[in-house]
């Protein structure tokens, strides 16, 4: 298993105070990477771990590599704790609501003022600006970023499935904070990093922000579309399966004639461009449909990948722990969950020299390191002892 000494955050301390998604995604991400992350918790835990339906997931899925201290935040001595936690820190993460860190003495300006080296990133729904105060989520952001209207058909907004901006603003706070550490190696002091929600959607959109801004035209959502190829659609197989089959030049459209003998085609003057093949969809298509409902899916994933086709089978998320190139590249990896129990986990995606990077300790339990970490602060047991039987902090050892 791979130790944090290997990783380029090595020896950084992270401090994370947040729940749901995007919170939880920076304060991963800092961890995958070798920074040492404490997740401070509330006595009964992050209430993410309890999260019914498709929010079941939630908490295994983005909170991996990190170390659990549970603390009542409104105990004088919960609260002394955290400020000499924070005081050995390089970063504090926050994702909770505008206002709530300030009313515990947590937020940038005033930890600030004691700790100028401190960088501390925000994730909150809205940059700074005339909605920084709205309560936002995902879904709320992809409604009025564009992103919804682009996905759903006309008329019916839908929200992308699965929570893009949450993980995508955790993402770019972690780029962020990675990028306040190398400043701060140069002017010796910290800073306050902050990503949200609503800007994380709106950069999503840029490309059809920038679409309009050439043509004038709004563009239409994603399935009423103006296509940009001919042949770039989804194919009903033979075995009732559906396959993605995308041809975007004329060698491919080529390779597509010569693997199904469509010779008729290669030189049909309505099909030389792609652009003609734009306009010939509304008969090319249907001709294409026949042809490979004939074949059953895997034959036809044969061809395509003979003749070097861009094609992709349409894949349920739970039918991802038995794809064939995630197991066999290393991209899925064994967690310990809670409850002792073992799942694979899709890692970052990205290398490092060639290192993929690994869980390097299993989803903590609520206040398993609470002992640990206040003994690294200088506490006796005798302290901590009595600090939970005060109820000031969780301590599973006791």
């Amino acid at each position: 298993m791979e130790t944090a000494t290997q990783l380029p955050l090595q020896g950084i301390r992270v401090v994370e105070f947040s729940h749901m998604i995007m919170g939880p995604t920076c304060g991963m991400i800092l961890a995958d990477l070798g920074a040492d992350v404490i997740k401070v918790e509330p006595l009964k835990g992050d209430n993410t771990r309890r999260m019914p339906g498709m929010g079941s997931g939630f908490y295994n899925a983005c909170n991996r590599n990190k170390k659990s201290l549970a603390v009542d935040l409104e105990k004088s001595e919960g609260k002394e704790l955290v400020m000499r936690l924070i005081s050995q820190a390089d970063v504090v993460c926050e994702n909770f609501k505008p206002g709530k860190m300030k009313r515990v003495g947590l937020d940038y300006k005033s930890l600030s003022e004691m700790y100028p080296e401190l960088i501390y990133v925000s994730l909150k729904g809205f940059l700074p600006g005339p909605y920084e105060n709205r309560t936002a989520l995902d879904e709320v952001v992809q409604m009025m970023g564009g992103l919804a209207y682009m996905t759903g058909p006309p008329g019916r907004p839908l929200r992308a499935g699965a929570s893009v901006n949450d993980i995508m603003g955790g993402t770019f706070g972690a780029l962020g904070v990675i990028a306040a550490l190398h400043e701060r190696t140069q002017s010796g002091r910290g800073q306050e990093v902050q990503s949200a929600l609503f800007e994380n959607c709106v950069f999503l959109c840029a490309t059809h922000m920038a679409d309009f801004y050439g043509s004038g035209i709004p563009p239409n959502p994603m399935p009423a579309r103006k296509h940009c190829w001919g042949v770039y659609d989804t194919f009903e197989t033979a075995d009732g399966e559906q396959v993605f089959l995308a041809v975007v030049s004329d060698a491919q459209w080529r390779s597509l004639c010569m693997a199904f003998d469509l010779n008729k085609y290669v030189d049909d003057e309505r099909l030389t461009s792609n652009g003609l093949r734009v306009i010939a969809r509304e008969w090319l298509i249907p001709e294409i449909r026949n042809l490979l409902i004939k074949y059953d899916s895997q034959n036809l994933y044969e061809i395509f990948e003979r003749h070097e086709l861009s094609y992709a089978p349409i894949v349920r998320p739970d039918q991802l722990f038995d794809d064939k190139h995630l197991i066999e590249s290393g991209g899925l990896a064994p967690l310990t969950i809670e409850q002792g129990k073992e799942m694979p986990v899709p890692l970052l995606p990205l290398t490092l020299g060639g290192r993929r990077l690994q869980p390097r300790m299993p989803i903590a339990e609520i206040g398993e390191n609470t002992s640990e970490i206040l003994q690294q602060l200088g506490y006796t047991e005798s302290d901590i002892s009595i600090m939970s039987q005060n109820g000031a902090i969780l301590d599973p050892e006791e």
